[in-house]
């Protein structure tokens, strides 16, 4: 199990950063332009991205009050990918030197509707992790409406084929 966090670990920041600096070439405005998608823009996106991934991060640690990064942001999109990509290296360090124990260890947590929930931390991260692969599928279809040729290849197997 830790062999495969890790490298999903390894893949959600390659594949984030790929995006990033494809994303960070456009304009502030197309940056902002609102799309029809989950979240209204290429930023917008972003910003969920680190939240979800922050507040999973607040969680685990037993943070008593949850807050959401976006909150408080006034930053540029560079800014959000680089919080994001912060964010993504803090669980990958954390994951390279988790033991089972940990990685097994059920944690409680309540979700935004505050409800409450049991779950190993694997699950959590397996979540998280793919929750990011999901996000970045929808940030190439926005780039794709905003009429970005060249958009980066991140699959898994691409990354894989790295090595």
């Amino acid at each position: 199990m830790k062999e495969f966090l890790t490298q999903l670990s390894a893949y959600n920041i390659w594949a984030n950063q790929l995006l990033l600096d494809a994303i960070n070439q456009l304009p502030e405005e197309k940056q902002k332009q609102e799309l029809p998608s989950s979240f209204k823009s290429l930023y917008a996106t972003v910003l969920h991205m680190l939240d979800a991934e922050n507040i999973w991060w607040q969680r685990m640690k037993l943070q008593e009050r949850i807050t959401r990064p976006s909150e408080n942001f006034t930053g540029d999109m560079k800014e959000a990918g680089n919080a994001l990509l912060n964010q993504n290296r803090q669980w990958d360090e954390w994951i390279k030197n988790a033991n089972d124990h940990q990685l097994q260890h059920v944690f409680h947590y309540q979700n935004t509707k505050k409800e409450q929930f049991k779950q190993p931390i694997y699950q959590m991260l397996l979540h998280m992790l793919n929750h990011g692969t999901y996000h970045r599928g929808q940030l190439v279809n926005m780039m794709r409406q905003l009429g970005v040729e060249k958009i980066p290849g991140t699959d898994f197997i691409t990354w894989s084929r790295r090595k």
